[in-house]
């Protein structure tokens, strides 16, 4: 009787073990499906803040004034660095 509840508990801790072995990777998994989502609209939005600053000198017609084109400008430098950094930490699950 003994030897049958010793199988058991090892078929127990076997399946246990292998269900923490695969949410882990479905951890990891999301976590690096998110980072380089994270770093891929980081630096499309921060290249938008780049092209709206430099339009007029690259000869690109805005049709927005100068103070706006400024702050839109900046606000989009500001997420695209967040994001970027946000996917560099890869910390989302605190």
């Amino acid at each position: 009787m003994e030897k049958d509840d010793q199988e058991r508990v090892n078929r127990d801790l076997e399946s246990e073990e292998a269900q923490n072995y695969f949410q882990d990777r479905r951890k990891k998994s999301y976590q690096l499906r998110r980072s380089i989502l994270d770093y891929g609209m980081g630096v499309i939005i921060f290249g938008f803040g780049v092209l709206f600053l430099v339009a007029p000198k690259v000869g690109l017609p805005v049709g927005i004034d100068d103070t706006f084109r400024y702050i839109f400008s900046g606000l989009c430098l500001l997420y695209g660095a967040f994001r970027v950094y946000r996917g560099a930490r890869k910390n989302y699950f605190n």
